[in-house]
């Protein structure tokens, strides 16, 4: 996609229906790369996303000298180097505008015998990751961010780590995921303490490929994931479901254009991922799951919505880690509601690809929605949406959440820099058209 690209989206001309397939879950195919780069023995991956964001870290990985065929219709065969065979890259690894590519691989390197630096997009290059060097740092790493501690990250080789316990001071996959990794090389048992349930691909995945992982329940929120240093991952296949992110927006599309009735197959209903179901019923969402089933050792599901008409509600903070990448479109669920929908807790939404409750309130409003912005979050007003030109500050879900605003909107919504759809869901025009949304670009 073009870096100046726009999204046109009309009212949609009747309701969703059908069965379409989203493509592959990211969190997973990320981490689906990483371990079967570091596997002895060669993987098989199929559903991979092959989106930008993937890619870049396919990219970081070959350039660290693991060799990998395709990817071709989400299928790709990686020959992994083991837990010691990554070479030192001869350039900087780009990760272009993917944290969590950036935040994981940060714990990998930290345990490298060899220098490295990330970078990545301007978007990226002004996402905090201290949240990961500190920890990491702690553990012996030598890492270190700019002065703002944003990237580029310089990483310098050590000759091993030290275990920690570690205690997330707030519930983040990314940083959970970054010292499980580091400590996969540390001497020793490792420990991250989360206050709240956040996504938690990488233990089910690490016990795919052979790796110990301990959890441990300590409250009805609190968790404590274990793992010792020193083991080895062997190569598996994995079959990567439909992204539960992605099929949000369809989700959401379905449940506010009148007559709809869809069907999104093979969802991955990890319940660490199905906030974005929790909140929507809460609002009287029609949600129903169909055919449940385990692929790869994660709850698989094909997702049936039917449009009843949508209320506002108080939406709960504990479901904000369960679906901190769906409030862009939740939000749109919410101004299409009727009555008051209230988001609280969410401030870490400030510090995604863009500040998604800025953009979300400032688009909301520029289309005709009434919207108080708060510190953590804020209070939308459901109504009709008059429809204008909104800017998406190159952040797909923001550009992806008011397409969808677009199926009922009584004029054309514009969305601008819409050039980051690629990372994550490079065929949802396509898609979206297939189920009855009027989008183009």
């Amino acid at each position: 996609m073009s870096a100046k690209l726009s999204l046109i989206a009309a009212k949609a001309k009747q309701g969703l229906t059908g069965r379409i397939r989203v493509p592959g879950d990211k969190s997973m195919s990320h981490r689906a790369v990483m371990f079967s780069s570091l596997a002895n023995g060669t993987s098989e991956i199929t559903g991979l996303l092959e989106g930008e964001d993937v890619m870049a870290t396919l990219a970081a990985f070959r350039a660290m000298g693991v060799q990998a065929d395709g990817p071709a219709g989400g299928k790709l065969t990686v020959h992994g180097v083991g837990m010691r065979g990554l070479r030192a890259p001869e350039q900087d690894l780009d990760m272009g505008n993917s944290g969590t590519a950036m935040r994981l691989i940060t714990g990998i390197l930290a345990a490298q015998n060899f220098a490295s630096k990330l970078i990545g997009d301007e978007s990226l290059s002004g996402r905090p990751m201290r949240r990961v060097t500190v920890p990491l740092s702690a553990m012996g790493a030598r890492c270190a961010t700019d002065e703002n501690g944003c990237p580029p990250i310089h990483i310098r080789g050590v000759e091993k780590l030290e275990p920690i316990d570690y205690k997330l001071p707030m519930a983040s996959a990314q940083i959970k995921s970054a010292v499980l990794l580091a400590g996969l090389y540390a001497s020793g048992e490792t420990s991250v303490t989360e206050p709240a349930p956040t996504r938690d691909h990488t233990e089910r995945m690490l016990k795919a490929y052979g790796y110990a992982v301990e959890t441990e329940r300590l409250s009805d929120e609190a968790s404590t994931i274990r793992l010792s240093g020193g083991g080895e991952l062997t190569a598996t296949n994995i079959d990567i479901p439909a992204d539960i992110s992605s099929a949000a927006f369809f989700m959401v599309a379905a449940s506010i254009v009148p007559g709809s009735e869809l069907v999104l197959e093979h969802v991955c209903v990890n319940p660490t991922r199905t906030g974005i179901i929790d909140v929507l019923k809460a609002m009287g969402a029609d949600i129903k799951l169909l055919n449940p089933r385990a692929v790869g050792g994660e709850p698989v599901a094909d997702i049936k919505v039917k449009y009843v008409g949508l209320k506002g509600a108080v939406i709960d903070p504990k479901l904000v880690p369960l679906a901190i990448d769906e409030f862009p479109v939740i939000c749109v669920a919410a101004a299409c509601a009727e009555g008051h929908t209230t988001v609280s807790g969410a401030e870490e939404l400030r510090h995604k690809e863009s500040d998604r409750i800025s953009a979300m309130v400032t688009g909301l409003r520029a289309i005709g929605v009434e919207v108080e912005e708060r510190k953590d979050g804020m209070v939308v007003t459901g109504g009709s949406i008059t429809g204008g030109e909104v800017e998406s500050y190159h952040d797909h879900r923001i550009a992806m959440s008011f397409a969808v605003a677009g199926g009922v909107a009584d004029g054309e919504i514009v969305i601008n820099e819409a050039d980051n759809v690629a990372t994550s869901f490079p065929n949802f025009v396509e898609l979206a058209k297939l189920a009855g949304l009027d989008v183009s670009d």
